[in-house]
Order: structure tokens, then C-alpha cells, then sequence
């Protein structure tokens, strides 16, 4: 019994801890365009700016191709998500920017995100472009080497939630409830 409410305490200050913080980015950073201006290429190799990120609701996740499970799971909820809300979700936009450039051309990011979706569009550029794009946006990512000449992509795992005016809007976290999800991105699609 005791366990059980030390148990039930630890997990309410574990969510108000989160909640604290995500208000306070939120608070802090209300208005303001998230992330610095950006000129890398789309999977038809076609030049993306920061101006892709305004004037509709997005969805940004960052992965990479060779990514084992993340990031085809991300891709795939997502890509569900999206579907589920039908037309009240057609204004949002969705981007998959890779962390891996050197391996991620925008062909590959092209048959690999046309493989899981026709709305999101892959983004990959030059590796010193993207690695100043995603640390704009606060995201973690190191190249971990593997056996032989081999590596693979640490990196953050949520999708990032971005008002019409690039403002940040919220996070979906990798293994969040999808009914959760799918509540933030009907709100996104609304007030975003």
C-alpha cells in the first residue's frame, strides 16, 4: 500500500516537473520563430528554407534512413496520425530532416519516405547546413561509430510541433500514447 502511493507521488512530480517545463519553454519562447533561417534541399533536391516552416501548422521530425527503429516507427505513427485526422489535419506539414547527410542524399530520403508516406517531405543538405539547422532547433544528435567503418545516429526522438508562424507548439515524444498524439496534433491543426 505505502509503495503503491510513493510510487503514484514520484510519477505526479515526474509529470508536474514535465508540464513546468514545457510552460516555461513555451512561456519563454511564445512568438518568437523557432529555429535560425536554413537553406538545405528537399527529396527531389529542390532548396528548402525556413519559409516551408510558416504559414501552416508543421510536424519536424529529425532521424536518419539507416536508423533501425525510431525513426521507420516515428515515420509510420506519424504518417497514421495524419491519416486519422483527415481533412481536419490537411493544413499541417510534415518534414523528416536527416542527421546523417553524408549517407541521406535526397534521393534516398526520397524513396524512403515515399515508402512510408505521400505527406512528409525528407530534408537533407549539406552536413556543416543541417548540423546548424537542427542545433537551431535544439536537437541532440552524434555519429556513433560501429564495428568496422560503420556508424550509427544518436539523436533526439520527438517530433517537434511548430505554430504557423515557426513558433514552437509542443513535442510528441517517441512512444507517446497515440490518442495523446493525436489530440496535440487536432489542437496543432487548430490553434497552431
Amino acid at each position: 500500500m505505502m509503495r503503491g502511493i510513493l510510487v503514484g507521488i514520484v510519477l505526479l512530480m515526474a509529470g508536474a516537473v514535465g508540464w513546468l517545463t514545457f510552460d516555461w519553454y513555451r512561456t519563454t519562447h511564445s512568438g518568437e520563430a523557432f529555429g535560425d533561417a536554413f537553406t538545405l534541399v528537399d527529396q527531389t533536391g529542390q532548396p528548402i528554407t525556413e519559409a516551408a516552416f510558416r504559414g501552416q501548422p508543421t510536424a519536424v521530425f529529425f532521424g536518419f534512413t539507416h536508423c533501425p527503429e525510431v525513426c521507420p516507427t516515428t515515420l509510420f505513427e506519424l504518417d497514421g496520425w495524419l491519416k486519422q485526422l483527415g481533412s481536419e489535419g490537411e493544413d499541417i506539414r510534415a518534414y523528416f530532416v536527416s542527421v546523417d547527410p553524408e549517407r541521406d542524399t535526397p534521393e534516398i530520403m526520397g524513396t524512403y519516405v515515399s515508402n512510408v508516406s505521400n505527406r512528409i517531405t525528407g530534408i537533407t543538405g549539406e552536413t556543416a547546413k543541417v548540423e546548424a539547422m537542427a542545433k537551431s532547433f535544439g536537437i541532440y544528435w552524434k555519429k556513433v561509430p560501429l564495428d568496422g567503418d560503420d556508424y550509427t545516429m544518436d539523436h533526439t526522438a520527438s517530433i517537434l510541433l511548430l505554430g504557423r508562424d515557426g513558433d514552437f507548439f509542443g513535442t510528441i515524444a517517441y512512444g507517446e500514447n497515440p490518442d495523446t498524439a493525436v489530440a496535440k496534433l487536432k489542437r496543432l491543426a487548430a490553434e497552431g
